[in-house]
């Protein structure tokens, strides 16, 4: 009899640590899965949060706007030179004035350096370099104008009849131009005009 209840207090025993066992495993089981469940969800918001992180796309870029075309500029070629004298012919007493004219036939305006650092006032008579107003002047100076479209701009120059030679020095006898006819050619810069013909008498 002692014995049955020493068996039976032994067989409760181990019921009871089985429980035990049983017990602290289910726990353990449940807070792996606790943990598994916790680990789980962060991945899953992890994953959703870089999910809906926004790609940095191109960046939209503005709509191309036209290319400014260059400003227009006059044509300088149409920018001509003309010259002229007061009158065709001149009494031994009279002097004659010799006009340059530089014109703008172009459409738009254009700037034009006119002075006297440009101007060439030549006379000459047959293949006599009679008269240069360069060679004996004596300042030079930059004078640059707008010239409108059509419009134009005259410098004149009262020639005393002399002669004249290149670095202004001394004319030799005969410094007073004769009788006779003469050719009148108005430069600027490169530009040069056509010739116009003149009597002194």
């Amino acid at each position: 009899m002692y014995r049955r209840r020493r068996l039976f207090a032994g067989v409760a025993l181990l019921l009871v640590l089985g429980l035990i066992a049983g017990g602290v495993a289910t726990v353990t089981s449940l807070l792996g899965g606790a943990e598994r469940a916790v680990s789980a969800q962060d991945s899953s918001q992890a994953s959703s949060a870089q999910g809906s992180t926004a790609q940095p796309g191109a960046t939209p870029s503005a709509s191309p706007s036209a290319t400014p075309s260059a400003s227009p500029t006059c044509e300088q070629k149409l920018v001509t030179v003309k010259a002229a004298t007061n009158k065709t012919s001149y009494a031994a007493d009279e002097k004659p004035v010799l006009s340059l004219t530089v014109t703008n036939g172009g459409k738009l305006p254009c700037k034009v350096n006119i002075g006297t650092s440009q101007m060439d006032f030549l006379v000459t008579s047959g293949s006599d370099r009679v008269f240069s107003s360069a060679d004996c002047q004596a300042a030079s100076t930059d004078l640059v104008k707008t010239i409108a479209p059509g419009k134009s701009e005259t410098a004149n120059f009262p020639w005393p009849r002399n002669r004249s030679v290149q670095g202004c020095e001394k004319v030799p006898d005969g410094s007073v131009a004769g009788s006779g006819y003469y050719v009148f050619i108005a430069k600027l810069g490169a530009k040069v005009s056509p010739p116009t013909v003149f009597q002194l008498s």
